[in-house]
């Protein structure tokens, strides 16, 4: 079973007392590693894998999906652009507005074949098969 970001919170980022505290705005990216995703008609599709930050601008890229497979053996991955993703904070996962069967035929890849993430053609294809802007 996953943990959600707050089960996931080391040092007590999500625990102000008033409410005002620096989550969901501000997060530890570990906190947010292994957090389920499910779409709009409440199917699960996966879990946060990996979180692809740009060293150039600081800025979060993509979240890489896992979907399918048991105990990591056939798994699909899927670099998803962050914009595509909505934090639910009443169900503490993410949710990503695309249909599964839309997910499984998306450009994915295995864990010992990642792509070029830095290619730009490459980049347009994924924020375009996601409806994404950078």
């Amino acid at each position: 079973t996953q943990m959600n970001y707050v089960e996931r919170d080391n040092y007590g980022m999500y625990t102000d007392p008033t409410g005002n505290g620096p989550g969901p705005r501000l997060m530890g990216a570990d906190t947010l590693m292994g957090n389920d995703v499910y779409n709009l008609q409440g199917e699960d599709l996966g879990d946060v894998k990996e979180i692809m930050l740009n060293v150039y601008d600081g800025k979060i890229s993509y979240a890489v999906l896992s979907f399918g497979g048991f105990l990591s053996l056939g798994e699909k991955l899927f670099a998803v652009p962050w914009e595509a993703l909505t934090l639910d904070t009443v169900n503490k996962r993410f949710t990503l507005d695309v249909h599964k069967d839309r997910l499984e035929s998306s450009p994915g890849f295995d864990k010992d074949n990642w792509p070029n993430m830095s290619d730009q053609t490459w980049a347009d294809s994924i924020r375009s098969y996601y409806g994404t802007q950078p």
